[in-house]
């Protein structure tokens, strides 16, 4: 869908406004240029958009685990294909977007990183996330175990300068071999260090968080369960303050119960919502790529083709939030939390976007009375006019 270019002023009024600072109602958000501008009450040559009724107004959504969308891949797809996942995407509110890879080849891998950093460099995608290949066999979920390789510190450089600046997160099993050193090095590197698919025990949890991890890949998902002589990652990484875990909320994942502890545990501000999304996103059932495994998407649910084990998901960002707000119970300051503002603190970009004040990127997204998405703004553009 072609961006409508504004060239003067927009106010968008009326609407229920998430601030940081808490819910406006009947608020006023005005836009100029590509920037959120402060409030100085009607111009003249305002272009008001009238959003009185019953709509709300958030920042655009940030997220920072998502593997491709409609019908295509940021693992092996072409420019174009990348770009066709990031537009699917956008139309459902996700301004701003980290591609993540799966377990390929190291060549493989380095060679799609010189594509994607191209896209940062263009402003298209935030960055780039590997998801493995430095992941435990034991919790392989959808990767291929015969590309699986320990985390190497050599080879864990070698991805992070393949995005040439634009590496923002790599996933890995701390417990493995080189595991704590390459922890250390992605967290002297200015990347961020994730713990995913792994087995570790909760003493290696600790040493990792010690070494510098900061974030939990898809938290619960691809790791032990919580036990009570034997905690696991889970109980580390929900109880250190400095790290975020991250949450896939589409009621496949994660039973509502479990999403509810992880928000009374971490708290609002060290939670990230992810849609860890795969080619199927916004697009439907079917077969499909992911990586080199064959995947079955089946009423929106993707799993393996082979052995049926959970294969990312089809969630968009929306769904997301509508869920967490009429479902879960989760008030819109803490829903706007987990969906713009701590990605992106995450990833570095607090400064430009994940809240609405002035002096930020326009990236709004436009809610109905149902918590449907009825607009988009990308840096002062509507992508969706409401």
């Amino acid at each position: 869908m072609a961006p409508v270019t504004t060239t003067q002023r927009t106010v968008l009024a009326g609407a229920r406004v998430v601030l940081p600072s808490g819910v406006v109602e009947g608020g006023r958000v005005a836009v100029e240029g590509s920037r959120i501008a402060a409030e100085t009450g009607p111009l003249p040559d305002d272009v008001v958009v009238d959003l009185s009724a019953g709509h709300t107004v958030v920042p655009g959504f940030v997220d920072i685990h998502n593997h491709g969308g409609g019908g295509a891949s940021f693992t092996s797809g072409t420019a174009e294909d990348v770009l066709t996942g990031v537009r699917t995407h956008r139309e459902h509110g996700t301004t701003t977007l980290v591609a993540s890879t799966v377990t390929e080849t190291m060549d493989a891998l380095i060679r799609q990183a010189g594509l994607l950093s191209e896209l940062v460099e263009q402003g298209e995608i935030a960055g780039i996330h590997y998801e493995g290949p430095f992941i435990s066999p034991c919790r392989k979920g959808a990767h291929d175990e015969g590309l699986l390789r320990h985390p190497d510190p050599a080879d864990v450089r070698k991805l992070v300068e393949a995005g040439r600046g634009a590496t923002k997160m790599v996933t890995l099993a701390a417990e493995l071999p080189g595991g704590i050193d390459s922890v250390r090095l992605l967290a002297d590197s200015g990347v961020i260090a994730a713990i995913g698919h792994t087995d570790a025990t909760y003493e290696q949890t600790v040493e990792a968080i010690e070494a510098g991890a900061t974030v939990a890949t898809h938290l619960f998902n691809a790791m032990p369960p919580l036990g009570h002589r034997a905690p696991g990652p889970i109980a580390a990484l929900l109880e250190d303050e400095r790290v975020t875990v991250e949450l896939i909320n589409d009621g496949t994942h994660l039973h509502p119960a479990v999403l509810e502890l992880a928000f009374g545990t971490a708290g609002a501000a060290r939670v990230a919502f992810i849609t860890d999304a795969m080619d199927a996103a916004g697009f439907g059932d079917g077969l499909y790529d992911l990586g080199p495994l064959k995947v079955e998407v089946l009423k929106g649910v993707a799993r393996l083709v082979e052995g049926g084990s959970i294969a990312g998901s089809t969630l968009t960002m929306d769904t997301a939030f509508k869920r967490a707000v009429t479902l879960d119970g989760l008030s819109l300051p803490d829903t706007v939390r987990a969906v713009s503002t701590n990605p992106a603190r995450l990833i570095g970009l607090a400064d430009r976007i994940g809240t609405i004040e002035p002096g930020k990127s326009a990236d709004l997204v436009v809610l109905d009375e149902a918590y449907d998405v009825v607009g988009v703004m990308r840096q002062g553009e509507w992508l969706i006019r409401p």
